[in-house]
This record gives C-alpha cells, structure tokens and sequence, in this order.
C-alpha cells in the first residue's frame, strides 16, 4: 500500500525528531548527576574548624582576690557662707591654704592632690509672708565649696593626717577609698582564678553528660573591681589626746570571663 507523498515526508521528519529527544533525555540525566553528587559532597565535606552549636557549652566564672590597700584617695575639702560672693571666696581661699599645707606637711606632694569639685552658690532662706499668701525668698548670702582628693600613702599616719587637715580649716570629708598602687599582680591572679573555674566547672558538665572537653572556642573577659569603700562620717573638732582611729580593711578585686568550650563524645 503506498501513502501519499505528503504522508511519507511527514515520516521522515518526524524520525529525526524522536531521536532528538530520546538522545536529550540522556544529556540531561548526565548533567543532574554531577550536580547531584558536588552536593551531596558539599554536605559531606565539613570545615575542620566548624562547630554544631548542640556540642557547645557556654561557662560564666568569677575569680576574686582580697588584699590589704595600701593607698587610700581621700575627699575633704572646704565649705565657706558669708555675706557676699568676695568674701566667701576670700574665707574659703584662707581655709584650703591651710588644707593645702596640712596634707603636704603629711608627705603628699602637687601630684598627689587633685581638685575635685569647686563651687560658688547663693543661698536662700524662706520666709512666710505677713499676708500669709506663701513664702518669700530672700537672699541669706554666698556658700563656696572646694573639694580635693588626694592620695595617703602612709596609712599608718592616716588618722593624724586627717586630724591635721581640720585643725587648718578642713570641715568637710566626702569619704575614703582604699586601694593598691600597683594591683598588676593582684588582678592577674584573679583572671587565673576565673578560668580555673571556668575549665573545672566544664569538666564537670561534659563528664556528667558523658562528653569530653575537646577545646576552647572563646574567651570573653569582664572586668571589675570591688571590696569594702568605707565613707567615714567623722566630727569637724580637732581631737588632742589620740589620733582618729582608721582601718584600711581589705579591697577584692575579681574578673569574670565567659568560655565557650567545644565538647566531644
């Protein structure tokens, strides 16, 4: 039986185009392989350095060291009322000479004596007015008020030292702080203190959860200083059989660190 020519050609070009795409369905499963493979071993391949959060183990420690002081920054100072602003100043000036010459008498030097505060402000007083209707202000005068700190390194004479800063116009003491002038070596043991801790107390979780300690991964350290600051409240009279009594006490000094340790079955 013959087909018709249009039949036939028909036919023919329909062949190529089978085989096309029976040949494109083979290329296309050869590309999707190899892609599929550079994944798969993507998701193998791990950096050696990587972490999976879920075998981490984040430690926070404190370490603390006490140590007797030996400085103390002593705040005093002078506070002075007169009638006007000049003359306030004037008393007051006469007065910090005085705290001035008393505090190098004691051994301290320029260096040692900072300003800290000074200042100059009317002072009010309120009076009830003759019609009743509130209080009027009036003008009482000028009150001036020069801090210092400065710092004793001689705390075994502490005591006389105040003593002879209110015996020369000294009549106001804002508090003392001990400290260490030099607490290099205090603070060092302190941060080694703080990751002692930090290293037992991981050891402890990983053994009871069955890991191990494989290795460090941070370290964040926060740092402070503490201990006892004594504010001494003391009366503004000379003292003449003894000299005030002072205890220096102890200061802390501690670090905190947190460590984020690696763990490892």
């Amino acid at each position: 039986m013959k087909l018709p020519f249009n039949s036939m050609a028909t036919l023919r070009l329909a062949a190529p185009a089978a085989a096309l795409v029976i040949l494109a369905v083979p290329a296309a499963c050869a590309q999707a392989a190899p892609m599929r493979i550079a994944q798969e071993d993507a998701r193998d391949m791990a950096h050696p350095n990587s972490i999976q959060p879920e075998t981490t183990l984040s430690i926070t420690a404190t370490g603390e060291v006490m140590a007797e002081p030996d400085i103390a920054y002593v705040s005093t100072g002078v506070q002075s009322e007169a009638k006007t602003a000049e003359q306030a100043m004037a008393d007051n000036r006469a007065a910090m000479n005085g705290v001035f010459e008393a505090l190098r008498a004691a051994g301290l030097t320029d260096r040692d004596i900072q300003t800290s505060n000074f200042s100059l402000n009317p002072v009010y007083d309120y009076i009830e007015r003759e019609d009743g209707r509130g209080n009027e202000r009036v003008l009482r005068g000028y009150m001036v008020s020069n801090q210092v700190t400065a710092k004793v390194s001689d705390l075994d004479n502490l005591g006389r030292t105040l003593d002879a800063v209110v015996s020369e116009g000294g009549n106001t003491f804002n508090g003392i702080r001990f400290a260490l002038e030099d607490d290099t070596e205090v603070r060092d043991e302190a941060r080694r203190s703080a990751m002692e801790q930090a290293i037992a107390r991981a050891e402890l979780y990983a053994s009871a959860a069955g890991y191990e300690v494989a290795r460090i991964v941070s370290i964040t350290e926060y740092e402070h200083s503490s201990g006892p600051q004594p504010m001494m409240e003391m009366a503004m009279a000379r003292t003449t059989d003894s000299a005030t009594p002072v205890s220096g006490g102890e200061v802390g000094y501690s670090s905190q660190v947190n460590v984020l340790f690696e763990l490892s079955r």
